[in-house]
């Protein structure tokens, strides 16, 4: 399997978000690659270079507003006087529908959920990279490669059309779904992430050509909170093709796979001509994040029961945080879905 990644997306190196209120070292750190890409290796996958696709593959799925924004906010941040040396923002709209602020402190709180994902002056790089190997591994599967790996860093599932959050800033497995749809009529997107991925549902919600389904812990006590609950089955022409199966906290590896029984069935019900796999690691026992307890074979279980699906399948790197298994943790899915 070849795996896809730049070294620009090391370039992005946020130092701080808020966690219950306090200032807390950000865990979407750069050192996450070299775990990842060692586990990848040991997979057995040949790194390449993706090549630069242009904003088009970016703009499918995220609105001129907020590209303009990404691209262009960290300079006119910089001239405020007194301003941090990383956007983050200190207000937040209640209602987004009304006018659109002109200011860019008002655009931070308008296209940022967060405090987790500050913008230094080489964010915007770093995740058209990440993007970039998102695409680069969809166009390998549409030329007729079985599979392909994205090592996506920054991660993208918590970034809606016009809004980023939770170390996310562009929606690479909502890229490499729209760019799949190309050639394939229908894409189902799984999501095994630890955290709901609310951006790539919200950013399907109203739609029949991809499905979404995402394993995730419970929101109603952990992140996102305000989505991925069961009762979500999407909007109009969408209404039914959003699956959530929440599960409850320190859930192993018997539960996890017993609801991803629930989503590969829904999954073959769609009958669909690709997959992405969005892969969060963060779902294992020992992450820092602690919300389910998935063992490091048990991420190879769970990929041999996605692989048996047999659809061209792009994985694209979501979650999963610096600890001593993360590489062991990728080695044993990628190996998995193998075979």
């Amino acid at each position: 399997m070849k795996a896809f990644y730049a070294a620009e997306q090391k370039k992005h190196d946020p130092k701080a978000f808020l966690s219950s209120g306090a200032p807390q070292p950000n865990p979407e750190q750069p050192e996450r690659v070299e775990r990842l890409l060692a586990g990848a290796r040991a997979a057995g996958c040949e790194i390449v270079r993706p090549k630069d696709h242009g904003l088009g593959p970016i703009a499918a799925v995220h609105t001129p507003e907020y590209l303009d924004f990404l691209a262009n906010i960290y300079p006119r941040w910089r001239r405020i006087e007194g301003a941090s040396e990383e956007v983050i923002p200190n207000i937040h709209p209640i209602a987004r529908d009304g006018a659109y602020p002109a200011s860019a402190v008002g655009q931070a709180g308008y296209h940022m959920a967060d405090t987790a994902c500050p913008i230094s002056a080489e964010t915007w790089e770093s995740v058209q990279w990440s993007a970039w190997s998102a695409v680069e591994a969809a166009e390998a599967v549409t030329a007729g490669a079985p599979s392909a790996y994205a090592l996506c860093r920054p991660p993208g599932h918590h970034a809606f059309a016009d809004v980023a959050g939770g170390f996310c800033f562009v929606n690479n497995s909502a890229v490499a779904a729209q760019h799949l749809r190309k050639t394939a009529s229908r894409v189902a997107i799984l999501d095994v992430d630890l955290h709901h991925g609310n951006g790539t549902q919200g950013i399907f919600y109203n739609r029949a050509d991809v499905l979404t389904v995402s394993l995730h812990a419970d929101p109603v006590r952990f992140y996102p909170f305000f989505w991925g609950h069961a009762d979500e089955r999407g909007e109009g022409p969408g209404l039914g093709y959003n699956f959530n199966l929440p599960l409850p906290r320190k859930t192993a590896d018997a539960g996890f796979l017993e609801a991803l029984g629930a989503g590969l069935k829904r999954i073959r019900a769609f009958a669909p001509e690709a997959l992405v796999v969005a892969l969060g690691l963060d779902a294992f026992e020992g992450d820092p994040f602690g919300g389910l307890s998935v063992s490091t074979p048990g991420f190879a279980r769970i990929a041999e029961r996605i692989a048996a699906l047999k659809l061209p399948t792009v994985i694209v790197q979501e979650g999963g945080y610096l600890c001593d298994e993360l590489g062991d943790n990728l080695t044993s899915f990628l190996t998995g879905f193998g075979g």
